[in-house]
Order: structure tokens, then sequence, then C-alpha cells
């Protein structure tokens, strides 16, 4: 099977790659991880030994049954037989993202209704979705874990009011739910009368559950082929259960790579993909960041960034290049030979179609759990992304209270830019937090200050719209090596959408949680940036990826020992 194949060019890296694969051996990882052993990463089992149900969720006990993917195939003629037009899921985080891959990745089949990943509550997105469909002929996934994500209950809230109102309607039965056992989505869905409740392993967490119904369902209305994506995932399982040689497991083999390679300062896993399957990197970037950034280390997943000369590039990346058999591979296979020849460690994973998707999931989930015990990190926790919620929800009270959002200063974008790249030294990265509405043209311009900020520092970026990132790389952000420098670009809405039930718009939601993510930023001491884009978003955010709205790089100096730069990029002692 072409989808098992993994080629690595590790250079003088090879040898501690091969010793951590021996201790491996010894410490008999692949048995003990299989068996769900919880010492393999922590001596207290709390949420490990209860997040491991991703291991077996595609085997025939589990959601691969007959019965399930009869559910599955049930529901989505009934969708198709009763002429909805459009699914619009409602979700964020691991519930939204593996299902954003598989729409870029599939599209709708022929006959079978769009589907719409919904994960802001920026309200120019809102409207957007809105008015791409027409409420009376939409069904709508109401999709969450705890059953109560903030995001989710306020988008819920939206279009309920809108099918309601919508001539033809039919009222909860346009309405399913995806959540764990015994939450209160579950109690909402039977009040409100809801076409029908999936209810996901509760063992299985969120960044891990694309094979379970949080990726399935969906899949399923726009006419994926299931039974053939849980194959293929469930052939990468079997052969991650190979002992000897560990070369031959492709997920040990991939997790003992990121491992080895962040001990040896290479903690930067930059995502290439063929472009049939570009959007993998959304996926595997919250896998990679809420699982490993905690403890003051992780792994800084980088998805979707221009790509640039090998010399532009620091000795702080480990390259991954997911390779389409038969898609435009030619300039990606040219960089991939370049990369290698400047001495870059790179990973090459070799799909044959789309449906391989379903073995690159199981690997990545398995290599991951494999990358947080070389490190020696627990990857099933997320103990920072509840900061930010707590943070959003103070200031909410405090709106509610006050009538106004807590002052935040701002600065002007080319000043913010030219400051940011006095602070890129080697082995920083730059995150990009655009609270915008999410396009083609916003990821193109955010593609263009990417490429600048590569060519000009040599540093990684990472990008990500808000508050989708929260629930996403917020926890590496946080969490991880204080290694970040973070501009924020908030888009001011020119028209509000009131949230029905509540006190609080969109807008007040969205610019509570950007605000709640810069304090705790900030609180950790993580240099931060706000920047208002102004009345023309799109026009502003071009202008900070033109090559003339930033001034030559000088050159790069340490910051002395004892002293960190503040947002307003003056020095203050520790």
């Amino acid at each position: 099977m072409a989808g098992l194949l993994t080629t690595a060019h590790l250079g003088s890296a090879a040898q501690a790659v091969e010793a951590a694969l021996s201790q491996a051996s010894s410490e008999r990882l692949v048995s003990r991880l299989w068996a769900k052993d919880h010492t393999l990463w922590k001596p207290d089992p709390t949420e490990i030994a209860n997040r491991l149900g991703w291991l077996t969720v595609t085997q025939p006990s589990a959601l691969g049954a007959e019965g399930a993917i009869r559910e599955l195939t049930d529901l989505r003629d009934e969708v198709r037989g009763e002429g909805y037009r459009d699914v619009v899921l409602l979700g964020m985080g691991g519930s939204s993202l593996g299902p954003e891959v598989l729409r870029l990745t599939f599209g709708s089949a022929r006959g079978y209704p769009r589907l719409w990943v919904l994960d802001t509550t920026v309200p120019s997105a809102v409207r957007a979705a809105t008015k791409a469909i027409n409420p009376a002929r939409t069904l709508f996934l109401v999709a969450s874990k705890s059953g109560g994500t903030i995001e989710v209950m306020s988008l819920f809230a939206h279009f309920e009011s809108l099918v309601q109102k919508a001539k033809g309607n039919r009222g909860g039965a346009q309405f399913i739910a995806i959540t764990d056992p015994g939450t209160s989505l579950i109690d909402l869905a039977q009040q409100k009368g809801f076409r029908k409740v999936f209810h996901n392993p509760p063992d299985i967490g969120g960044r891990y559950s694309v094979l379970s119904y949080f990726g399935l369902v969906p899949a399923a209305l726009i006419g994926v082929d299931v039974p053939r994506l849980l194959g293929r995932a469930e052939a990468m399982s079997a052969a991650c259960r190979q002992e000897q040689p560990l070369t031959q497991n492709p997920g040990v083999y991939l997790g003992t790579i990121f491992g080895t390679l962040l001990r040896q300062g290479r903690d930067k896993v930059t995502v290439i993909a063929s472009p049939g399957i570009g959007s993998f990197g959304l996926w595997a970037e919250q896998l990679l960041a809420e699982s490993t950034g905690k403890e003051g280390t992780g792994l800084i997943p980088v998805a979707e960034e221009p790509l640039v000369a090998p010399s532009a590039y620091g000795d702080d990346r480990v390259f991954v290049y997911l390779r389409l058999r038969g898609d435009a591979n030619a300039a990606l296979d040219k960089q991939a030979k370049a990369l290698v020849k400047a001495g870059h460690p790179l990973v090459e994973l070799a799909l044959q179609d789309r449906y391989d998707l379903g073995a690159e999931f199981f690997r990545w989930e398995f290599a991951t759990a494999v990358a947080g015990h070389v490190i020696g990190i627990h990857p099933f926790d997320q103990p920072n992304v509840q900061e930010s919620k707590n943070n959003t929800g103070r200031i909410l009270k405090e709106v509610q209270a006050t009538g106004r959002l807590p002052a935040v200063t701002t600065v002007n974008p080319r000043a913010a830019l030219s400051r940011l790249m006095d602070q890129c030294e080697p082995g920083t990265y730059v995150g990009i937090l655009a609270y915008m509405q999410p396009s083609r043209q916003a990821d193109r311009a955010l593609r263009r200050l990417r490429h600048l900020l590569v060519t000009r520092t040599h540093v990684a970026t990472t990008a990500g719209y808000g508050p989708r990132y929260l629930h996403s790389t917020g926890q590496v952000h946080k969490g991880g090596p204080p290694k970040g420098l973070f501009l924020q670009l908030i888009e001011t809405p020119k028209a509000d959408i009131p949230i029905p039930g509540q006190s609080y718009t969109f807008g007040t939601l969205a610019q509570a949680q950007a605000i709640g993510d810069l304090q705790s930023l900030l609180s950790r001491q993580r240099p931060v940036i706000q920047v208002r884009l102004g009345a023309r978003p799109l026009v502003t955010l071009r202008a900070l990826g033109a090559p003339s709205s930033s001034r030559p790089r000088t050159p790069r100096r340490a910051i002395p020992r004892g002293v960190r730069k503040t947002v307003s990029g003056r020095r203050r002692p520790r």
C-alpha cells in the first residue's frame, strides 16, 4: 500500500533517531501503547487512560461496525432524498478542522449537499454563511464534545432563529447533534426535537476525533466513501502494530523523528502537501500543537507556509512532504530535493489517492503519541486552552456590567510589523492571529505577509483565524516553548449580529475572545501586538505583506539575559 511508504532524509540526525528507536524497542513502546499503558507518558493516568479510544476507533467493535456504517449510509440517503442543498457544521477545533480538511479535499459528490464549516464568531463570516444558504433547505450539524462550547451554542442560537422564521422550515428536524454521552447538548436536542443525536465515544479527545462521528457524519453527508476511508485508516493501524524493525512502523518512525529532532533544536514541523491534499496541515497543526505544546516545550507546526529558497530557512526545521500520486507535484518535488541537498531533514509520505488521508490521520495520531513519550510530556490534555476561555467569560461579564470592552493598546500596522521583525531571532517564530472573515483573498494576503517575514527574517511563521486557533494552536502559544512573537490582526465589524438569548453580540464575543487571548499571552510574557485593520481590512493586510511596507532587516541581536521585550517594545527586567 503506497500510503504506508516513508522515506526519511535525516542527514546528521539519522544516528540519534536510530538510537531513539533502539530505546523504544527496549522499552516495549509498541506493545505498551496498544495496551494503553499510561506510564509511557506519566505515572498518573488522569486524562490518559480515558483518552485512548482513537487507537481502536477504526476496528469492527467501534465505529467501523456494520451498524454504524449503515446508520451513516441511511442518514446520507435520507438527507439527499429530502432535497437539502447545504449542510452547515457548527463546531470548533477538533469538531471542525477534520471536517474542513475532508471538505476541501473531497468536495461534495454529484447530487450531494454542499458542506460549510463555520468555526468563527467574526460577524462578517457568520453573515457570509447566512447569506449563502436557504435556511429552510439546510441541515445543521451542532458538534461539540463538551456540549457547551460558547461559539457553537451562539451559532446554534443564530441559525435556529433563522430556521424558525423561514417559510417551509422543518424545525428541529433540520438539526443533528454530535457530542459525548451525558452532555447538555443531548438535553437541548431532546428539547428542540433534533433529527438525530450521535453519541461519540467519550474516550476520544477532540483533536483525535476525525475518524469518529465528528469527522464521519459530515463526510458521509457529502458523499465521501466512509468504509473506504476507514479501511485505509485500519491498514495504517495494523502497520502501527509492527514491533520489529521499528523503521517499518509508520507511526513510531515518524513520532520518533519528531521527538528526536526537537531535542536537537528542530522543533518547527513544516508540512508541505500536494495541492489536492493541501489543507491537511490545518488538522495536523492542532494535533501537534495541543498535544505537545506544554511544560515549556513542544512541536511548533507550520502549515500552508509559502515556499522559499532553502537558504531562507533556519536550522530549527524538519520538513514533512505529503506527496499525492498523480498530483501537480513538480514544484514541490523540486523543493524537496533542494531542501535535502541543503541539509534540512525531510520525511516524504507517499499517498496513492485522496482516501489515503484516512491512513495519514491515524499515522499522525499515533506519531504524536510516540513523540509525546520521546519528549517527556503528556499528549492528551490541553492545560492552557482554558485560560483564554476563562478570560473571555470574565470580559463578557465586564461588558454586561459596564457596557464596554476593556481598553487595549493598538499599534499602527506598519510600525507593528517593523517592531515584530526587530524581535525576530534564530529559533523564534511569528504567529499571525487574524480575527477576520476567512476567505481566499485573506488567505492570499496572509501568505504574502508570511513570505515577506520568512525571506526577511528567516524565522518560521504560522497563521490562524480567530477564534479558531484558540481551539487549535493556542495551547502551544502559551504552554509551549517561549519562542513565539504574536501579531493579532483585528477586523472591526461594519455591522454586528445579535446572539438570540444573550445580551452581547457576535462582534462583542469575537472582540472579547481576542482580548482574552491577548491577556493570556501577556500574562505569560509572550510578546504580542494588536493591530486594528480599519475600514478596509483586506487592503490593510495586503499592504502589510508588500515588500515596501517594511524596511530591510537589521542584523539580529540577542536580547540580553535578564530582560524581555514587552508589547510596547520597551525593555524591562524579568
